[in-house]
């Protein structure tokens, strides 16, 4: 059950959020670290969420494979790891508030319909009156957001049609969609700042907007800089992107604070990784980490 967020002022909460569809490689590691040190430089709380809410894409085994390389790598979470799989009880009873306040309508429209129309949905079932049952369920968007501002992207603008856009809370499939649940989560959790990858810079337009319908603060965001292995082209899971290496994790580690913009100093070559934490959270600020949107990696990786 949603709560009204606790009286924390000055209390920094983060949270890692994967997905168990793969092994972490270079490009979730970065994601992870920079999040771990944005929290723990400000003697916050850093929480793990296994975002796998998105059942066909869950891989058996991933999730206990993501918690055992962040443990290698030294990154460890405060209190307990959450799985969006448990939470449906949550879900449901917002969606259902949703419901009552009349801000949700069936979906008939497949991609080809919206494609057809200029590949843009442009809310063409919000006055249709369709059945619930066997469609998609898109909320009504009466809280546009076509500017914010990014703790390091500084002022992100969204194109008015994706501002205004009605979008899907819940699948055809009947399983519930990301940008309802990561709201939910975070309201839940009480996060307070949100660091992790560009590739969901713009989908936080409707997340603030979203935190707004639902009568809540939102986190603070920045978006980190996405590692890609040429233009266009990043580090993903499903882009085959290799795993970390788990029993070495120091070359990564290290790799991965440059990539961050940090310089560690060459004494570190012979720290361990608890020691290269130490240095990096002694040393972290947001703002060293480059203002891009993606960034290439280096060679040796």
């Amino acid at each position: 059950m949603l709560t009204p967020a606790l009286s924390n002022q000055g209390s920094y909460r983060g949270r890692f959020a994967p997905s168990p569809s793969g092994p972490l490689h270079f490009g979730s590691l970065i994601a992870a670290l920079a999040s771990f040190l944005a929290a723990k430089s400000q003697q916050g709380q850093w929480l793990v969420r296994i975002e796998d809410i998105d059942t066909p894409r869950v891989v058996k085994g991933a999730d206990s494979d993501i918690l055992r390389t962040l443990e290698a790598y030294g990154l460890h979470w405060d209190e307990t790891v959450v799985y969006q799989s448990q939470r449906h009880a949550l879900y449901h009873e917002a969606l259902a508030l949703l419901e009552q306040q009349s801000l949700v309508y069936a979906c008939q429209c497949t991609r080809k319909d919206i494609k057809l129309r200029g590949g843009l949905y442009d809310n063409h079932c919000r006055s249709l009156n369709q059945p619930f049952a066997g469609n998609a369920l898109r909320l009504q968007q009466n809280f546009p957001v076509e500017t914010f501002n990014d703790q390091i992207q500084g002022q992100v603008h969204i194109p008015n049609k994706i501002a205004h856009e009605d979008y899907i809370v819940k699948r055809r499939d009947g399983l519930f969609a990301y940008q309802l649940v990561v709201v939910l989560d975070d309201i839940e959790q009480n996060i307070t700042h949100v660091v992790r990858g560009a590739d969901l810079l713009e989908p936080t337009a409707r997340q603030l907007g979203l935190f707004q319908q639902l009568g809540y603060v939102a986190p603070q965001y920045a978006h980190v800089p996405l590692a890609v292995a040429k233009p266009g082209f990043k580090l993903s899971k499903q882009n085959h992107a290799p795993a970390i290496d788990k029993h070495n994790p120091k070359p990564a580690t290290l790799a991965a604070l440059r990539f961050l913009g940090f310089n560690p100093p060459r004494e570190l070559d012979d720290a361990n990784t608890e020691e290269i934490l130490t240095w990096a959270t002694q040393s972290f600020s947001l703002n060293t980490i480059p203002k891009v949107l993606e960034k290439p990696i280096n060679n040796d990786l």
